[in-house]
């Protein structure tokens, strides 16, 4: 079967990293060890100190929430999955009507996953192995297990390697293989650290505003075919950027929706 343009474009932006790593001299025996050394050094740092940080940071943050159908069910202790951008993680994983639910988050196998499950752990996340395109039939077994158990998910269709705001057809092919509804989440900030990387991975500054968009929910029939899939992804990605779109309109304050690595801080 032809891959999807989702997944091309997925991999045309890997190889391009990588062709951008070379050719800065970044693709080294001796860089690679160093970014090994780096990794456990801040796998420690981030268990031991990072949870505490963003507790003293989400104190600090003046949040507002839209109310409706997915505020509701974002509430209830019934089954859904949560969609949301990679970039955004950090905004919405301290807020305490989220951390210490049991809630199932879907991290990477890679080494900046196992960074990110140190973390979700401390916040009392459950952590699910694997993403929607490598580790998917291993990872959509887990998630169903706890999706039959009565539990809920937290799911990134653009990561964990982009490209930014991508998306495809795994969201809405685990919403059929569970029954679960989709619950799009958008958050935007006013002011927040944007770092460099694929995602622009944003944390919040001390203080700063935040409007997260519960959108309605979507739900998968079971007996939805491809075609569907892919259209209802792409309608789940529309739907997540015109909310962060309106998020930021709430606040006051230009989106950052269009920024690329290279943009400002």
């Amino acid at each position: 079967m032809a891959a999807s343009p989702d997944r091309l474009a997925r991999r045309a932006a890997a190889a391009e990293r990588a062709q951008a790593r070379t050719k800065a001299g970044r693709n080294t025996q001796g860089l690679a060890r160093w970014r090994r050394f780096r990794r456990r050094i801040g796998s420690v740092l981030l268990e031991l100190l990072a949870p505490l940080l963003v507790r003293v940071l989400a104190w600090t943050w003046r949040v507002q929430r839209s109310d409706g159908p997915g505020a509701a069910l974002q509430r209830s202790d019934v089954p859904w999955i949560v969609a949301m951008w990679h970039g955004r993680m950090l905004s919405l994983m301290p807020l305490r009507w989220h951390c210490g639910r049991g809630i199932g988050v879907l991290v990477s196998p890679s080494d900046d996953g196992g960074l990110a499950q140190q973390a979700l752990r401390r916040f009392r996340y459950r952590i699910v192995r694997g993403s929607l395109s490598r580790g998917g039939a291993r990872a959509l077994r887990e998630m169903q297990e706890l999706v039959a158990a009565g539990g809920r998910l937290v799911v990134t269709p653009d990561g964990p390697r982009g490209p930014r705001h991508g998306i495809n057809v795994g969201i809405a092919w685990l919403a059929r293989a569970t029954g679960s509804p989709i619950l799009p989440v958008g958050v935007a900030v006013d002011r927040a650290w944007r770092l460099r990387s694929w995602d622009r991975f944003t944390i919040p500054k001390p203080f700063a505003r935040l409007h997260v968009v519960y959108c309605d929910p979507v739900t998968v029939a079971a007996d939805a075919d491809d075609a569907a899939l892919e259209r209802i992804a792409a309608e789940v990605r529309t739907t997540l950027l015109a909310a962060e779109r309106l998020a930021f309109q709430a606040l006051g304050t230009a989106d950052d929706l269009e920024l690329g690595a290279e943009g400002p801080q």
